[in-house]
């Protein structure tokens, strides 16, 4: 692991690491913020956040403002990229499949299964890495993310929630197998097997497992150029079908993008330190 970027931001520091990952076969890039509490070799409670289509490791640290509060509460953040990069990986068509669009799933499928192993990066050797490389309370992680990177939160969130005790998300893709987005990349990625697409659908798992969380909170703005692509009616009646608690706030005037982040940033980080206090 090789430190890349290091830059002070509220007596805290905003790292850049890359380092050769098994899972994507190949080199990656994540971000890390660590508070002062951190770096005082103090345990912090920590935070993946799961970036959208076309982003990388830097465009949460960038754009979303999280740093301020997050030196406040002592929370470690951390932004893996959004899909396996470089010569070796295949390309795609479109900004939404291939590289910068890696879903956060497994690729069962040619040319993608050799790389874009997202699911396994992020909840099994990343999660791993942090925990061994710096001072995670390590009952304490939550994840969140934006668009793809909530569709990623969301699904991660319920598969593995004895690893992310709180989970939250901006405008996520809630069911990716009736939306064209899910339907491209789920295609391209996991084959025509739509049964098979359900484990990758937050809708759909939050029907098979039930309640596992306490709350979730979904921020979406009603300006959202993708709004028909996010169906977070289809996510709010799942949740209430198996009694799943579920803060769903729809803005009036906000889009898709990271000024809709930065006006309501403050509350998912608040809210993820009501949750892992409770857990």
């Amino acid at each position: 692991m090789e430190l890349i970027q290091n830059n002070r931001c509220f007596d805290g520091e905003q790292r850049i690491y890359r380092f050769n990952s098994s899972s994507l076969n190949g080199e990656s890039r994540f971000g890390i913020f660590l508070p002062a509490q951190a770096l005082a070799g103090q345990d912090c409670p920590a935070l993946f956040y799961l970036a959208g289509l076309t982003c990388t490791e830097e465009t949460f640290a960038i754009k979303a403002h999280a740093q301020r509060l997050a030196a406040q509460l002592g929370f470690i953040l951390i932004s893996p990229d959004t899909s396996p990069r470089g010569e070796q990986v295949a390309q795609g068509d479109h900004w939404d499949i291939g590289q910068g669009a890696g879903f956060y799933i497994n690729a069962t499928q040619a040319p993608w299964a050799a790389h874009n192993q997202l699911e396994q990066f992020v909840a099994e050797e990343l999660y791993a890495l942090v925990r061994e490389q710096f001072a995670v309370q390590t009952d304490s992680i939550g994840i969140f993310g934006h668009s793809m990177g909530g569709h990623g939160a969301l699904t991660l969130a319920f598969k593995y929630p004895e690893k992310f005790k709180s989970v939250s998300a901006f405008a996520p893709i809630c069911a990716p197998s009736q939306c064209p987005w899910g339907e491209k990349a789920f295609s391209a990625y996991l084959g025509d097997d739509r049964q098979g697409w359900q484990a990758h659908d937050a809708t759909s798992l939050v029907q098979q497992k039930g309640k596992q969380f306490a709350d979730i909170l979904i921020d979406q703005g009603l300006q959202d150029q993708f709004y028909s692509q996010l169906n977070p009616a289809l996510f709010q009646a799942a949740c209430a079908q198996v009694g799943q608690p579920l803060s769903l706030r729809e803005h009036a005037g906000y889009d898709h993008g990271y000024y809709f982040i930065q006006s309501f940033i403050d509350d998912h980080l608040q809210f993820h330190a009501i949750q892992l206090e409770k857990a």
